[in-house]
């Protein structure tokens, strides 16, 4: 039986303008030496001011989009081991969040969960999180924040800084040669 929550149902979004979000802030990370770049961070912030409403809806769809492709990913890799990808990536996520009380206020850490769960039992994470009412304000940094986290935590996994992103783009790039 189909779930309202069905990936086949859920708008996609920008997709590339969540990647290049994402991409942003894992070469911030990454770039220890640094820190985060003010020119870089004005820049991005500049692009999410320019979106307009339908432009922030479709980047909100494209990072829950991104969500799903990275846990997609990351239960085909512990399947593959004959890990769960809830036991395996949840938990450390979480732990993570709760170390950034900034980022991640304790009453957002629960839906963020819920949206790495969603996405990891091949539910669409924006197709869950609606069900609950409109995103709020407050859900925003923590959304790219999860996303982000993902990705460091798929970029840890395979030992590669750019697997994520690349992961992204190879598919975005297979899927436009269809």
């Amino acid at each position: 039986m189909s779930s309202p929550c069905d990936p086949e149902y859920a708008p996609v979004g920008d997709v590339g303008a969540a990647l290049m979000m994402i991409d942003s802030r894992l070469k911030a990370v990454y770039d220890s030496k640094t820190g985060t770049d003010p020119e870089q961070q004005q820049m991005v912030a500049q692009f999410a001011a320019s979106l307009g409403p339908t432009g922030v809806d479709a980047l909100l769809d494209g990072a829950c989009t991104l969500i799903y492709m990275f846990m997609k990913w990351l239960r085909t890799a512990c399947e593959e081991h004959d890990k769960d990808v809830i036991e395996y990536t949840v938990p450390a996520l979480v732990t993570t969040m709760r170390m950034m009380p900034k980022t991640f206020r304790p009453e957002v850490v629960p839906t963020m969960a819920g949206l790495l769960i969603a996405a990891a039992t091949g539910l669409s994470p924006n197709l869950w999180r609606t069900q609950y009412g409109r995103w709020t304000e407050a859900e925003m940094n923590p959304l790219e924040a999860t996303a982000v986290l993902l990705a460091e935590h798929i970029n840890r996994i395979s030992g590669d800084h750019d697997f994520a992103t690349r992961l992204i783009a190879e598919a975005l790039s297979s899927s436009e040669q269809e």
